[in-house]
This record gives structure tokens, sequence and C-alpha cells, in this order.
């Protein structure tokens, strides 16, 4: 893959500045930017289409940086959940005390979705390109010395930061272009397949290599290097400037501000969805190695490799799902698949066998998968398209909190009553989220949300209706 600067991707295409310059148009409102000194007449009367990740060369190569950012955040996230009984077992330390590990990055997800929308009004995209792996990297470096562990917890808020940031500005880009279902189905199946290699590789490289296992991150220091270099030449010219001149045009030249759209339900609605969402996804791919080495009474490579099979399932559910999801609509969509999750969690809680647990847990990744994509599709059908970056972008940010707050939460309850909390804990935050789901307005027929928009629909009528038919069939 080439990692030529974007400057001199198609210098010969007299269009090849508009095509440079489209790449961060919001998607709903692309007439309506005016790029004044670097838009030329035939730019500013650019057809209002969505924008396609293959419509340029510079898109190709920042989606393809967006896709290699997931696979990192997916490999720093999954690696700690295999990693979490040897950490626990070097440093002798209790449940409570190594859940550490997961809350501290709370701290970082709560700044950069209150960050967001500030880093693009004052550094544009190439600013979120730079500070998300440098931030990484921060707090991936001291661990390669495996220093005293009050330490761990503190450096690995900067990893929830840079995970933060990325997470939400490029779910907020590639959730308003043509196709979103399709694309964000592929940008979190990255994650996914990141978060499926990672525990394989650690696992590996501690259970059959013999290493300690801090020596994992010396493989994503020279990881997220190559990603600071690549994301930084692909959005090398999405400057604040240019970023500034396209959104702000489209308010009036005023920014939507963060609190601007917290005082929109919608906003709050998807954050507290993603927020236990995550919460779910993580803590089953945190604690699946140690509830399958201390309740399965499996060996530790395949205890290991169990989690693998969860992140697997969770990739392919993406990718696959993604291009079912759009077709029945979202509202109806993810319905479905969270029922079924439901149906794979109970079955996975209460089989006590190691080969069905292994295979439920499994499905359940697969049906997982597809809920993060869809809610950024809703955000974009549902609420303004000056809204996006902030409100995804919280949401978003505001979401991977669960990432913390929820495994924190499993392994200090399971100091006192064993890791097996791990399934109910679960079980009850996928039926909070199916409720959340639910309030959002649109119906379950195809196109529900666009029409929910259209009418002005607020949060929670379409459940009224619901509760309103069924009693009147009662009566």
């Amino acid at each position: 893959m080439s990692t030529a600067s974007p400057d001199h991707v198609g210098v010969d295409n007299p269009n090849s500045s508009r095509k440079m310059d489209e790449s961060i148009i919001p998607a709903r409102d692309p007439e309506k930017v005016d790029l004044s000194e670097e838009t030329t007449d035939e730019e500013a009367s650019a057809p209002p289409l969505q924008q396609r990740w293959n419509q340029s060369a510079t898109n190709i190569f920042r989606f393809l940086g967006t896709i290699y950012a997931f696979i990192l955040m997916g490999m720093t996230d999954g690696a700690v959940g295999a990693l979490l009984p040897y950490i626990e077992t070097y440093y002798s330390i209790s449940y409570t005390a190594v859940s550490l590990v997961f809350l501290s990055p709370f701290i970082g997800y709560t700044l950069a979705a209150l960050s967001n929308s500030l880093v693009h009004h004052h550094f544009g995209q190439v600013g979120i390109a730079v500070l998300g792996p440098v931030c990484r990297l921060i707090g991936i470096i001291p661990l390669v010395f495996h220093p005293p562990y009050p330490v761990l917890p503190v450096v690995l808020a900067f990893t929830g930061y840079g995970n933060g940031i990325e997470d939400s500005a490029w779910n907020a880009w590639i959730g308003n272009m043509h196709n979103a279902n399709e694309l964000l189905g592929l940008l979190h199946g990255a994650y996914g397949l990141g978060a499926t290699i990672g525990p394989l590789i650690a696992t590996a490289m501690v259970t059959k290599g013999g290493l300690e296992w801090y020596t994992f991150y010396y493989v994503m220091i020279g990881l997220d290097g190559v990603g600071l270099v690549f994301l930084t030449a692909a959005f090398w010219r999405a400057t604040a400037k240019l970023y500034r001149a396209q959104f702000l045009d489209t308010t009036g030249g005023k920014r939507t501000t963060t609190r601007t759209v917290l005082k929109e339900p919608i906003t709050w609605i998807l954050a507290m969805f993603l927020l236990g969402y995550v919460g779910a996804e993580v803590s089953l791919g945190g604690w699946i190695t140690t509830f399958m080495l201390r309740v399965r009474n499996a060996e530790p490579f395949l205890a290991g490799l169990t989690v693998t099979f969860f992140w697997l399932g969770l990739t392919v559910g993406r990718v696959v799902l993604g291009f079912v999801t759009g077709r029945i609509g979202e509202k109806l969509a993810i319905t479905i698949y969270l029922v079924l999750s439901i149906v794979m969690q109970v079955l996975y809680w209460t089989v006590p066998n190691f080969a069905a647990s292994a295979t439920f847990a499994t499905f359940l990744g697969f049906f997982l998968g597809p809920l993060f994509p869809a809610a950024i599709v809703a955000a974009t059908k549902l609420l303004p398209s000056d809204y996006h970056v902030s409100a995804i972008g919280f949401a978003a940010a505001f979401g991977g909190g669960g990432a913390a707050l929820f495994p924190f939460a499993v392994g200090a309850i399971a100091q006192s009553k064993g890791v097996e909390v791990l399934q109910p804990i679960c079980l009850a935050i996928l039926i909070f989220i199916l409720l959340m789901w639910w309030f959002l307005p649109g119906g379950l027929k195809p196109g529900g949300l666009e029409k929910a928009r259209e009418e002005g629909e607020k949060v929670g009528d379409g459940m009224r209706k619901v509760i309103k038919k069924v009693t009147r069939k009662r009566n």
C-alpha cells in the first residue's frame, strides 16, 4: 500500500482538487458549502449527493487509513482481556485491582466525548489523525517497561482518549457517506478483526512462546507508529480552515457545539445505547478468558481461543449483517439482532459445557456485531446534518466509556461473588439497550427513521403507539 502524501494524489487530474476538498463535506448539505478561496464556481454548485468512499484517490486513502486505525483500536482493547489473568498473576493483585485497567480509559473516553467537536474546529481531521495514534503510544510505551501496577491505570487513560477521539471522528465521517450501513459494517468489522487477532497473538506469545504479558506491547508500538504516519499523510489536507469553511456555512457562521447537541434527547438515547452496547461487548471480550478458565475449567490456550471466537463472530456479523440491516430497516434489524443476542447470552450462561459455551459466545458476537454501526446510521437519519460531528462524536466517545465502566463493575463484583457474575450483568445490559432502542423515533418498517424525522416524531412516540395498540386490543 502506498503511503504517498495525498498532496500528490491525482495532480494531473483537473478535478482532483475538487475531489480532495469534497472528502469532508457534510453528506446532507454539500450544496451549502462555501470554500471561499479554495472553491471554484463549479465546485460551489456541486450536486447535493452523499460522498462515496471511492469517489477520489484521497477518499480511498483516507478510508483505508480509518480501517487500519480501527484494527489497532480492536487489537488494543481485545488483548487486555486475554492478558488479564497474566497481569493479575504477575502483580499478585485482586479482581478489583486488575479491573482498574478497564476503568481508567473511561477518563480518556469522557474527555474525547467533550473535546471531539473542539478538536475538529481548531485542528481539523488532521488533528484527529495525529492525536489518536500519539495518545495510544503515550499509553502503550510505558507498558513494555512493566512498571509498578499503579502506573498502568494512569497511562491507559491516554489510550482511552486516543481510541475515543478516533472512534468518534471516523464514525461521524463515514456515517455520512453513501451506503453508510455497509461501510460502517466494514469499519467496525476492522475493529472486530483487530480484537480477534490481538488476543490470539497475545495468548500465543504468553502460552506458547513463554513470554511475559508486556512483550505484546512491543508489537503494538510498531503498529501504532505506522498508523501515525499513515493517518497523518492521509488527512494532511483536511485542515481546520477547510473544516470551518464547510461546516460553519451550514449554520449561518455559528459552530454547532457539543452543548447544543446535548439538548437533543436523541443524542442521549444513542449515547446510552452505545454505553450499554460497548459495555456488554468489552465485558464479554475482557472476561471470557477468565470465565472459561475459572468456571468452565478450560485449558489456558483454549480459554484464550474462546475470546478469539467471540471477536471473530463479531467481525463476521458486522460485515455480513451490515448488508442486511439497511435493506430491512435499522429499527427492525437491531430489534431482531438484540433478541437473538439475549437468547445466545442465556444459553451461554446456562449450558455448563466448554464446547457449547464457545459456540454460543461466537454467535453472541455475531449478532452483537452490527449494533454500533446501525446506531451511527440512525443518528445521521434522525439528526440535522450540522449536528452529526458533535452528536455522533459525543455518543461514540461516551459509549466508549462503557468499555471502562462495565468491565470494572464485573471485576469489582467478581471479587466477592465470583467471575460467573459476568453472565447476569451482560444479560441485564442487553435488555436495557433493547429498551433504549425502542425509545428512538421511527417504526419498524424500512424508511421508518427518515419518516420519523420528516414528521417531527419525538423520543418515545413509537413506544407510546405500541402501548396504546396493546391496550386497545386487551379492551
